[in-house]
């Protein structure tokens, strides 16, 4: 991997390898852009089969928080960390207090949170050397767990991509085809289920499915049936790229909403969308909700001004969707020119500041 030419070619700042030999810590922390201001992103532990597809997942991640809090309407630009290693067997407190301190030494570029493979406790771990980090305990002052919060975000962005599709953001008496139903799914399905929605559910878990069927009524059918179920909207809150050549054949969804990452397995399978007239929410943004939360934690976090700014989802997919029919261009571009613009136009401001400044003391000289 030539890494220089990748963090040129996509204009990354900066790559932190971070090693202690005593815990068996190596991470990588992949800071994208801070114009808006310091680089959020959670951190994750894998088993990578290798030290560069670490780098890659680093770099991918990083660049994808980028977008997704400048589209959140967040002051917070995009970062990410991976650390190598079995987060069921590798874990000590040395490690993740060594990594808090490497955090600390950016002192204040990178801000970090849960990601998978990680959890509240190992925050807390961070946060012993380091008050860069966010999801911790409540305990501290902290949100606690994101899920109910990024559930949340996901249904009402569901709903502004349903008023684009049906000409109405009501839920009532529609089919949802929910694939995938952990943590924020489970919480998304109960939005849904009170607003009057039909749920058919999925997953390779199936005590969650039962859990889904049992409190929500909804009908369970196997993995690989979601995708061609007679349903309104296609909710994948599971794996990503579950958007494929393989499966947009089989779709009878008219809306694709839901809180996995990365949906589309290639940019073309959303132009082949759009071009089928099927209404898609960009992954990055319907799912915001938890890195809203949690970006909240640096002003002192307030539940309900939180869920106020979580809640500003639904207008920024219904802007997106706006865009997207104005100009006939797919609604992930719509979505990427939006975050685009808004980095832009700061770069802009910054760079006329500078220049101002510049001339000020030349004229005082």
């Amino acid at each position: 991997m030539e890494i220089f030419k990748y963090l040129e070619k996509y204009d990354y700042e900066q790559v932190v390898i971070c090693q202690d030999k005593e815990s068996g810590l190596k991470a990588i922390i992949a800071i994208h852009d801070t114009t808006l201001g310091p680089a959020l992103g959670g951190t994750r532990m894998w088993t990578y089969e290798s030290e560069e597809a670490a780098i890659e997942d680093a770099l991918r991640l990083a660049k994808g928080m980028t977008y997704k809090n400048a589209a959140a309407g967040l002051n917070l630009g995009g970062g990410k960390t991976v650390i190598i290693g079995d987060p069921k067997k590798d874990k000590n407190e040395a490690l993740f207090r060594a990594f808090g301190r490497y955090i600390q030494g950016l002192n204040g570029r990178y801000i970090t949170a849960e990601d998978v493979g990680t959890t509240v406790a190992d925050m807390d771990l961070i946060h012993e050397e380091t008050d860069y980090v966010t999801g911790i305990s409540p305990a501290f002052g902290s949100s606690g767990n994101p899920s109910p919060v990024t559930a949340y975000g996901v249904y009402v962005g569901m709903k502004a991509a349903a008023k684009a599709a049906f000409g109405t953001d009501s839920l009532e008496g529609k089919t949802i085809a929910v694939q995938g139903v952990g943590n924020v799914a489970y919480h998304l399905c109960k939005h849904l289920h009170e607003e009057g929605a039909k749920l058919i559910v999925t997953d390779i878990n199936e005590e969650a499915v039962q859990r889904a069927v049992d409190d929500f009524g909804a009908e369970a059918v196997g993995i690989n049936d979601i995708y061609g179920v007679e349903c309104d909207i296609y909710a994948p809150c599971a794996l990503g790229a579950t958007v494929n050549d393989d499966t947009i054949p089989q779709l009878k969804a008219k809306v694709i909403a839901g809180s996995a990452n990365n949906q589309l397995k290639e940019e073309r399978h959303g132009d082949q969308i759009h071009e089928m007239g099927i209404v898609y929410a960009p992954d990055y943004v319907i799912n915001a909700g938890g890195v809203i939360n949690v970006a909240d934690e640096l002003y002192g976090y307030n539940a309900e001004r939180a869920m106020k700014k979580v809640e500003g989802l639904y207008d920024t997919i219904d802007r997106i969707m706006q865009i997207s029919k104005e100009e006939n261009i797919p609604t992930y571009k719509a979505a990427d020119r939006m975050a685009e613009e808004r980095i832009a136009t700061m770069k802009q401001s910054r760079s006329t500041f500078l220049q101002n400044g510049h001339h000020i003391l030349s004229r005082r000289k």
